[in-house]
């Protein structure tokens, strides 16, 4: 890696540290970006077929070929209620995967958002965008006596019915693809809640199955007076990933991830939503068509 690549990977990490993560207003709902950790992955595995020409102008690799990722956790807030998207990776994983991707110790998200006075306890529900690690590892957390148990004692987890069958299909196609200490307790505890295409969790926020990414990949949409926010979750998990042929090589079905994509963000662009990006470590949203 030259050094000029180390001086804008320095330049960036330090940029994104020092700026706040501002909060925004989408009618009577407040969002805000939390981290829920950062990692370094193979670049290739994150832009697909796009050649590493194109997409290193937007995230430049290291000598490993590996460019940073960020873990966006929302928080949608009402006067009454605290709404998280995604959880971020938490804090089960092996020191041989966390060394790989150099991953630091400690609890991203719950640090980040006890920082803002904000209890795992005063979670009401969560919403997953899908079950893969890096989106549903924090969910779960191991307690002093080492037994498994929901991160957020007080919510609803909010899984695709889709999504929820095929984690725990163990078929050996998908081995590796996802883990069970991330969401196996969920049932258990009465704490989730498995829903179908274009469901209303509460007045303003809808999900949506789009397949793509996962089987059971499910966007937010955020609305409230005349405003609106799009979690497309890995549908465009960065600003680079707005164009069409940009996507992840993880994708079950390339094909159905672009056709989301394209009717989701010209929904968003028509209607000057806000596009929130859950991996994107250097702008966690764009609003759209203004």
């Amino acid at each position: 890696m030259s050094s000029n690549a180390h001086q804008n990977n320095s330049m960036r990490e330090s940029q994104r540290s020092e700026n706040p993560r501002n909060e925004i207003q989408i009618g009577e709902f407040r969002l805000r970006p939390y981290s829920g950790g950062q990692y370094w992955i193979d670049g290739g595995t994150i832009f697909g077929v796009v050649p590493k020409t194109l997409w290193q102008k937007h995230y430049e690799p290291d000598s490993d070929n590996r460019i940073l990722q960020e873990t966006n956790c929302f928080l949608i807030e009402t006067d009454t209620q605290k709404i998280l998207l995604d959880t971020g990776y938490g804090t089960k994983l092996p020191e041989k995967f966390r060394t790989h991707h150099r991953i630091e110790q400690g609890n991203w998200l719950l640090d980040n958002l006890e920082r803002h006075q904000i209890s795992p306890e005063s979670i009401d529900i969560v919403i997953l965008s899908h079950l893969h690690f890096d989106h549903a590892g924090g969910c779960t957390r191991f307690n002093s006596k080492n037994e498994l148990q929901p991160t957020f004692p007080n919510a609803r987890y909010v899984v695709n019915h889709l999504e929820w069958d095929i984690a725990n299909s163990q078929l050996p196609e998908l081995r590796g693809s996802y883990i069970p200490d991330d969401f196996s307790v969920l049932e258990k505890s009465g704490q989730l809640q498995l829903v179908e295409d274009r469901e209303m969790i509460l007045p303003g926020i809808t999900v949506w199955e789009t397949g793509g990414h996962s089987v059971g990949h499910q966007s937010v949409l955020i609305e409230s007076k005349n405003e609106g926010a799009l979690f497309a979750g890995d549908l465009c998990a960065t600003a680079a990933h707005q164009q069409m042929a940009w996507c992840m090589s993880y994708d079950v079905n390339l094909l159905q991830t672009r056709r989301m994509k394209t009717e989701l963000l010209k929904m968003a662009t028509e209607n000057q939503w806000w596009l929130l990006f859950d991996h994107d470590p250097f702008r966690p949203a764009l609003q759209l068509g203004v």
